[in-house]
């Protein structure tokens, strides 16, 4: 597909790697020559020095035959006003990055009445996802499918544990729940394992079940966590408001830590049921002083990265159960992953995500529509979900007589209401929900999965 992206930041030279790496013809236009010139000499993309309002820098740029433009400037306005130039130049679709907190209660709205194929908010998608683990604080990540029918949660074995040397098949047959284990990441290894797997103490698994069975399971296997109830905010942006919101929702005490006072007056005027602190949250006799020994949980979101894996350092060095740490930069993921700090966002790569969801969807070719698409273990492995639409040769055979392609698997089943974790004797319906996880990272179509 021919992609334009206009306005090259972190965040966009990150999509313009992405896609390009997915096959994709991507042309990426910024007003800075410096960055063009770096995103041209590092990547397979071609380069246009413009501005994304000026119609004859987007014409330059391609907008005419762009099947999907992409606005990621530092002005919402900017990328708003863009989406709506290039569909007047027959742009077919148009994605527009907007973040001002004002603007989230009209994101239907904008995106309907002014013709916007997509609007995303990365702010608020991290803030929905660390939400996500603090619901489920025995989980290093947890995603969901169909509404929050079904999770995908991925936890580590602990060496000495139960899980420590079992096979899966007597792990099914000992617990008697209705789970999965879909995936292993073992060292630098991906693997998707059969009955016969035998786990380690180390590694990473990804399990899909409904949440009463996930607790099941982490009580079955001695690493229940209780429910998170006091948690500590040290950075009160953007993430911070969307989280706060939902955190108080949940019942969870909430104590912000923000080093800027008007910033902090604001917090307190939204929020009276929070705790807004005005002090350095990066200065030890303050966190000692706001008790975050004490705290649940803790949520690390300033604006530097570097402080932000300190923090959590200290925190887990004190005893913090729960600890999430906000990182932009990916070259910082692997060596925090080392450190062990496990619970880790970023919304450069939530961007990601939901971009390259959204350029599958367009590019699928057949009837099937992807729904939900996530990146797992350092983006090595997918989930994915999709609806099952039309008429297929799998649709109503035993998945047992179908030839499934090495490197998938079919992690769950969502019919109606009904979830539902698969055997060899179950069968695809139309209109089901099906979620599969897979080492193939274009995947664009549920057909690509049979052979």
């Amino acid at each position: 597909m021919n992609i334009l992206i206009a306005g090259c930041g972190k965040a966009g030279s990150i999509l313009a790697e992405t896609l390009c790496n997915e096959g994709h013809s991507v042309t990426v236009m910024d007003n800075d020559p410096e960055v063009v010139r770096s995103l041209v000499d590092n990547n397979d993309v071609q380069g246009v020095v413009g501005n994304a309002l000026i119609l004859k820098d987007l014409q330059e740029a391609g907008v005419e035959d762009a099947n999907i433009i992409i606005a990621m400037t530092d002005s919402d306005e900017t990328n708003i006003l863009c989406c709506m130039m290039a569909r007047k130049c027959k742009a077919k679709h148009s994605v527009a990055r907007v973040r001002n907190p004002m603007y989230s209660e009209q994101m239907v709205f904008m995106r309907d009445e002014l013709g916007i194929s997509m609007m995303i908010n990365p702010e608020y998608q991290t803030a929905n996802e660390i939400a996500r683990m603090l619901r489920y604080p025995n989980a290093i990540h947890v995603e969901t499918f169909a509404k929050g029918r079904m999770d995908l949660a991925e936890m580590k074995v602990t060496p000495g544990g139960t899980l420590d040397g079992m096979t899966l098949s007597n792990l099914f047959h000992k617990l008697k729940l209705h789970l999965l284990v879909c995936a292993v990441k073992r060292g630098e290894e991906i693997i998707i394992p059969d009955g016969r797997f035998v786990l380690a103490g180390g590694d990473k698994i990804h399990i899909t079940a409904a949440h009463s069975d996930l607790s099941k399971f982490y009580k079955a296997v001695g690493d229940f966590k209780s429910r998170v109830k006091s948690c500590v905010i040290v950075g009160g942006g953007k993430i911070g408001y969307y989280l706060v919101r939902q955190l108080l929702e949940l019942g969870i005490q909430v104590k912000i830590i923000e080093q800027d006072r008007a910033r902090c007056e604001q917090l307190s005027e939204w929020f009276p049921k929070a705790n807004v602190i005005h002090a350095d949250g990066t200065n030890q006799d303050i966190l000692l002083e706001e008790g975050l020994p004490k705290a649940d949980a803790c949520i690390m979101l300033t604006g530097i990265d570097e402080e932000n894996i300190i923090l959590s350092m200290y925190a887990k060095k004190i005893g913090v159960e729960k600890i999430v740490t906000k990182i932009n930069r990916s070259s910082l993921l692997p060596i925090s992953d080392s450190m062990g700090l496990e619970n880790i966002v970023s919304p450069r790569e939530t961007i990601a995500e939901l971009v390259l969801q959204y350029v599958r969807a367009r590019q699928n070719s057949d009837s099937n529509n992807i729904i939900t698409l996530y990146r797992l273990a350092e983006n090595k492995l997918e989930a994915i979900e999709f609806i099952v639409r039309g008429d297929a040769d799998y649709i109503g055979k035993p998945l047992r007589e179908l030839h499934i392609t090495p490197g998938f698997l079919i992690a769950g089943i969502i019919r109606g209401n009904k979830r539902i974790i698969p055997t060899g004797e179950d069968v695809l319906k139309v209109n089901d929900s099906v979620v599969i996880v897979t080492t193939n990272r274009k995947i664009s179509s549920l057909n690509e999965m049979f052979y």
